[in-house]
């Protein structure tokens, strides 16, 4: 337990208000987890796996209204309406906290309140952050044991400290009867709310029970928090892969890359390379956490302690080291469960030919329907992927040589490109464009600017979320910052087949990045910035067309040109809080492009 009057005092102010019928400590021990999991399987919300099929894992479906981010009943509740800025929901946080004060009102009758204390990134790290999540769904205990550090080791670290991130999370289902039953996937679908109140570092979220919405240490606390407290502390809280890339000689770099969700970011952190020599090994597969270290590079961690990955589209061909990772030890939502006991999902492998879909019904190849949802999840310990890096967990961080920036784009982007200094990398970054994938609600295929890949996460105005880039940049020093790229595996050529294969061929496109940071490489100057001359990307072994690959490396001066008016609306909306630096790059490129 803790003497920590301020987080005690907190706890009982919540607990007033939700009136749950019992308050639980989470330990973040293994009995705890063996205990939920067994009362959830009992209540009918999981389903034990096969042993033999997937050791100690479980699937579980949630409610067809409770699939996804709701980006629409997301707020940031900042003091000030402008700090949230154009691409956010405001509200105003006494009116915040006041409506949802009245939905909290013993909504957690007939439940157990469990208090989860968990530290994002390894315990005791400087680049670590502490959080506390008062939540009355065990599926969130769960899922929050794999994905961040949970125990009482965290009060050791806390202290009496005020500094640590509150988070209040409800299903919004009260059992108000007696001997009422439960639903298998309590939730209030019309009523969901997931708040931030950035100032205070408050995370309120109610009515979902699903992945970012519940497990607040994720997207809540890991970004839309963080990032406030980065900006206000001088460090970056990213939507970043960290993958450790080690060449035939046993040189090391570290590459950090922001990818909207279900655009590849699980893949490329856990690659299998078909270069020779070549490896490839995992920090993290979504959020980067970065600090200056004392000689002046930029020192990242993987803040979170599991995988949360889309699970459609993910196999041996794809990802074999999540494949592995998934073994056993997991937790499957809203995949199909087959007759032997085991998960399936669209592309994992040959369809069984039977199964029950995600919404409970029985499936065959024949039936006119996918049986997973296409945002289906699996959350599964990161210490179990059999390409996790040694210092993954190291609290000093690993040094970052290179930054990609990457999206959907059928067209004009091409496979990729070096910025010409920092800035000019920060202007790639804020006009990253990508296609809608099923992981956000909204239009699957829509093409949406999405700055950092952070458009979603970011805590406050996105025009001082670019700002705090470029200080960055000023506050570096420039041979040691990190290197940045804007990659694009999705090129399609006229017919709409894909350009260039991706997956682990990826890894030719790691090494010229890599040798570019050691100015090895080759690369031609463009309107743009630089690009591989067609010899220095290694294509060895690789069936391309001489054809395809000039399509791949060709800059498309009109596209990019016909771009030019959507990037100056897409500032527009930033008005004066977009860095005068920006400006002045799309004015540069314009000139360039020579149009």
């Amino acid at each position: 337990m803790t003497t920590n009057k301020s987080l005690l005092n907190w706890i009982d102010e919540i607990a007033a208000m939700c009136t749950p019928d019992e308050v639980t400590w989470c330990d973040g021990s293994e009995e705890e987890y063996d205990r939920l999991t067994q009362s959830m399987v009992d209540a009918g919300t999981f389903i034990r796996l096969s042993h033999d099929k997937k050791p100690n894992s479980f699937i579980c479906r949630s409610d067809p209204g409770d699939v996804a981010r709701v980006e629409d009943r997301t707020f940031i509740c900042s003091e000030k309406e402008e700090d949230a800025g154009p691409t956010n929901n405001w509200s105003d946080p006494i009116e915040m906290k006041k409506s949802m004060s009245h939905l909290y009102k013993a909504c957690m009758q007939g439940r157990t309140m469990y208090v989860i204390p968990y530290s994002m990134g390894p315990i005791g790290s400087p680049i670590s952050k502490i959080g506390v999540i008062l939540t009355d769904s065990p599926y969130v205990v769960c899922s929050m044991h794999i994905m961040a550090r949970v125990g009482m080791k965290v009060f050791d670290v806390l202290g009496e400290s005020d500094d640590f991130v509150r988070g209040v999370h409800s299903v919004g289902y009260p059992l108000t009867e007696p001997k009422q039953p439960d639903l298998p996937w309590p939730c209030n679908p019309d009523n969901k709310y997931i708040s931030h109140f950035p100032e205070t570092r408050e995370i309120w979220s109610y009515g979902s029970g699903y992945g970012g919405n519940a497990l607040l240490g994720k997207k809540c606390h890991a970004l839309r928090i963080a990032s406030a407290q980065a900006r206000d502390e001088g460090w970056m809280a990213e939507h970043m892969l960290i993958l450790k890339l080690t060449s035939p000689e046993g040189t090391v770099k570290y590459i950090a890359a922001a990818f909207p969700s279900a655009c590849g970011k699980t893949n490329l952190a856990m690659m299998d390379p078909t270069i020779k020599g070549w490896k490839v090994e995992t920090i993290g597969d979504d959020i980067a956490w970065m600090k200056f270290g004392e000689d002046g590079r930029l020192y990242a961690i993987n803040p979170e302690a599991g995988f949360f990955g889309v699970a459609p589209g993910t196999s041996l061909d794809s990802n074999p080291n999540a494949m592995e990772t998934l073994k056993e030890n997991s937790i499957f939502t809203n995949c199909a469960l087959t007759k032997d006991g085991d998960v399936w999902w669209e592309e994992m492998s040959e369809a069984p030919a039977e199964a029950v879909d995600w919404l409970r019904r029985p499936w065959t190849p024949e039936s006119n329907r996918t049986a997973a949802h296409p945002n289906a999840r699996f959350t599964i310990p990161a210490q179990q992927c059999p390409v996790i890096a040694d210092e993954w967990e190291d609290p000093k961080g690993v040094p970052i040589s290179a930054f990609l920036f990457g999206g959907r784009r059928a067209s004009v982007v091409p496979l990729v490109n070096e910025s010409f200094s920092w800035e000019h990398g920060t202007f790639l970054g804020s006009i990253m464009s990508s296609e809608k994938t099923a992981a956000a609600a909204g239009k699957i295929g829509e093409l949406r600017r999405d700055p950092m890949a952070m458009l979603p996460f970011c805590g406050y105005h996105m025009g001082d979320y670019l700002r705090h880039w470029i200080n960055i940049g000023q506050q570096g020093d420039a041979d040691k910052l990190p290197k940045i790229y804007y990659i694009n595996w999705f090129r399609k050529d006229e017919s709409g087949k894909w350009l260039w294969p991706g997956f682990g061929e990826n890894s030719r496109v790691l090494k010229w990045i890599f040798e570019r940071c050691d100015n090895q490489a080759e690369a031609v100057e463009t309107p743009i910035g630089y690009l591989p001359n067609p010899t220095a990307l290694d294509i060895e072994g690789l069936d391309i067309s001489e054809e395809n690959l000039a399509k791949l490396l060709a800059v498309d001066i009109e596209g990019w040109a016909s771009e030019i008016p959507g990037i100056r609306d897409h500032y527009a909306q930033f008005g004066d809080r977009l860095p005068t630096e920006l400006d002045k790059e799309l004015n540069n490129l314009e000139k360039r492009l020579g149009t």
